[in-house]
């Protein structure tokens, strides 16, 4: 299938010279420190553009979110295609081209539907779970909150101890598998055009097969939070970027290898 170039800084498809592994492939647990490595390199390559486009989201969310109720979740449902823009600046980036502002809007000019699914989609299941979690609890603390007593709230809280602590296991159980379900999807829709439902059901699968990996990723990443938190939290304008680009690599390592040379590309050389 031939697609019409119409932007030169986002190459077309994103994914160009890539094919898509399927099924995902196992890694190994050295894989996980490898993932943040490469995300470090991506960083490195451009990183005032990193923080810049950081911030930029940041305020651009900010200001979205002053929307009554519709502004937060729009967020929310955005949310998978601001990080397809930031998959294809991955891509540039890795490929020796640049990290343009151009490229996070890249998912609203590709696959937007797809995307903006995978947002409603893991949105409806966030609040599912919510509601859920919820109906265990109760609704005591919430209608004691809503009185403003102190005395009440606590009151509630205490008689609610074990709910709360079973809502949160319960909350931890599903949030895991629906998470698991949107940490690639928003890289396997823009960079291969998978549907929305396919996207996210290969990436639950990919991070079923590889949670050794993703488990000494987590424990890496989650001591570099604690250090980036010291310095006033100015190191989490590094550690944001090097965690969307070690996802990045991820994909990559999980999901991707070099498309082999067309017999007459091979030919000529």
């Amino acid at each position: 299938m031939s697609a019409t170039r119409t932007d030169d800084s986002l190459p077309e498809p994103p994914a160009a010279g890539l094919e898509l592994a399927l099924p995902p492939r196992r890694c190994g647990a050295g894989e996980g420190w490898t993932w943040i490595a490469e995300g470090w390199k991506l960083f490195a390559k451009a990183p005032l553009m990193w923080i810049v486009a950081i911030l930029l989201v940041i305020v651009l969310a900010i200001i979205v979110s002053l929307v009554p109720f519709i502004g937060s979740l729009a967020v929310q449902v955005l949310n998978a295609a601001i990080g397809a823009g930031f998959m294809v600046a991955c891509r540039s980036l890795e490929t020796g081209g640049d990290f343009e502002l151009e490229h996070l809007f890249a998912g609203f000019k590709r696959h937007f539907g797809g995307l903006v699914a995978v947002g409603l989609i893991t949105l409806a299941g966030s609040i599912a779970i919510l509601v859920a979690c919820a109906g265990i609890v109760g609704f005591s603390i919430l209608g004691a909150a809503l009185s403003g007593d102190a005395h009440d709230v606590a009151a509630a809280v205490m008689s609610s101890a074990m709910s709360i602590v079973l809502a949160g296991l319960l909350a931890l159980a599903l949030m895991v598998p629906l998470f698991a379900a949107y940490w690639f999807a928003p890289a396997l829709v823009i960079m291969h055009g998978l549907g929305p439902v396919e996207a996210m059901k290969e990436s639950f699968v990919g991070c079923m097969r590889n949670l050794v990996p993703f488990l000494v990723y987590g424990i890496v990443m989650a001591l570099f939070a604690i250090i980036a938190a010291i310095p006033f939290g100015l190191g989490y304008l590094v550690w944001v970027p090097v965690t969307i680009a070690s996802t990045y690599a991820s994909y990559r390592g999980i999901f991707t290898r070099d498309a082999a040379p067309s017999p007459a590309t091979a030919m000529v050389a």
